[in-house]
């Protein structure tokens, strides 16, 4: 029996991208880390650069996918499998105790999708059109999302500094039923937006482009390269205090930063490609999801998660140079996305803000 076309373009994928031979150093660099004393510097390095071709599949597969169902289902099945990294991450993290690394990579996370991913996309988008135009009912809702999820971040974070050193022994409760709403509070957004008024906030399907790959092939080489970048990214995090400090980096900056980028670097190329493309329903959709789903389902299931592993459970009270960061990202995000309108200026200054972020975590004192 002969193959479809659809089922045969995968293979031609492969064979057309420049950075597919790239693949193998994701067996290689797990074999350096278990069978070698290899310095984590280059651990980390070849961590990350492995990262490189798994985006590249993971974006060809969201695109591939979202011409199948839409880009509103496309962006979320998109940053779930992407998201799925951070799971894993978390997950290893928090069982060696390191929640403050878990924090820090949640910030990281939002800072990166909100402010350098969609101003990257906005910028890249901007070259090819002069006005970059997306829903803009589906833009200001995940704007109000965003907020919700500040709120369920600066809570905590204002019960640890009023409530006195009596408060202490509750925060660990408070974070945990913070937590069950966030997450009762996403799945309701999920059944707003997927079901009752998808018709108001889904994207045209017109994008003068047809599939080249089936939708159970794109979803299948979602789900693997997304299982890779997970196990990338454990590689990676178990790297990344040694060659951070090898490369005189604080922990701060080191995770909130770099771990961030590395970590979020998949649904970073699909967002930008998309953007290229001229398909700004998807690039933001990917952008504001993901950060939206972090705050409200990755950060929440692993508080509920560290209940059950690791030497003490872990809270949602978050640094007051965190919550600042976060607080101008998600009102930024919030003017320059929600009117649905958008141009590379706009990118360049959702850029400049990231810009200047960075360089405060780089120079924060360490302790």
């Amino acid at each position: 029996m002969s193959k479809t076309p659809s089922q045969q373009k995968p293979f031609a994928f492969f064979a057309e991208s420049r950075v597919s031979w790239l693949l193998v150093l994701v067996p290689v660099t797990v074999l350096l880390r278990h069978f070698t004393h290899l310095s984590d510097t280059w651990i980390f390095l070849l961590s990350a650069l492995a990262m490189v071709p798994l985006a590249r599949v993971l974006s060809e597969a969201t695109e591939q996918l979202a011409m199948h169902t839409g880009a509103s289902l496309g962006a979320l099945l998109n940053v779930t499998f992407g998201n799925a990294g951070e799971l894993v991450i978390g997950f290893f993290a928090l069982r060696h105790g390191l929640q403050n690394v878990v924090k820090a990579s949640i910030t990281g996370s939002i800072l990166m999708n909100l402010l350098l991913t969609l101003g990257i996309s906005m910028v890249a988008g901007g070259m090819r059109e002069r006005v970059l135009r997306f829903n803009p009912l589906q833009a200001r809702s995940r704007a109000t999302m965003m907020t919700l999820a500040a709120v369920g971040l600066i809570f905590p974070a204002a019960y640890h500094l009023l409530g006195g050193s009596g408060a202490r022994s509750h925060e660990a409760d408070l974070s945990l039923e913070f937590s069950i709403i966030l997450l009762v509070t996403y799945v309701l957004s999920l059944l707003f937006t997927l079901r009752t008024h998808r018709d108001l906030l889904s994207a045209p399907h017109d994008t003068g482009e047809t599939a080249r790959w089936s939708a159970t092939m794109a979803g299948s080489m979602l789900a693997v390269s997304a299982l890779g970048i997970a196990v990338m990214g454990e590689v990676l995090v178990g790297s990344i205090e040694a060659a951070a400090h090898a490369m005189h980096m604080s922990d701060l900056f080191a995770g909130i930063i770099v771990i961030a980028i590395a970590g979020n670097a998949a649904e970073a190329t699909s967002a930008i490609r998309a953007a290229m493309r001229g398909r700004m329903d998807l690039s933001v959709g990917i952008a504001s999801g993901s950060s939206m789903q972090i705050a409200l389902f990755v950060a929440p299931a692993l508080v509920l998660l560290s209940h059950g592993m690791g030497p003490r459970p872990m809270d949602l009270v978050f640094t007051p140079v965190e919550l600042l960061a976060l607080v101008v990202a998600i009102m930024i995000h919030g003017q320059v996305a929600g009117d649905g309108e958008a141009n590379w200026m706009e990118g360049v200054q959702l850029l400049a803000v990231y810009c200047m972020l960075g360089v405060m975590f780089y120079l924060m004192p360490a302790g």
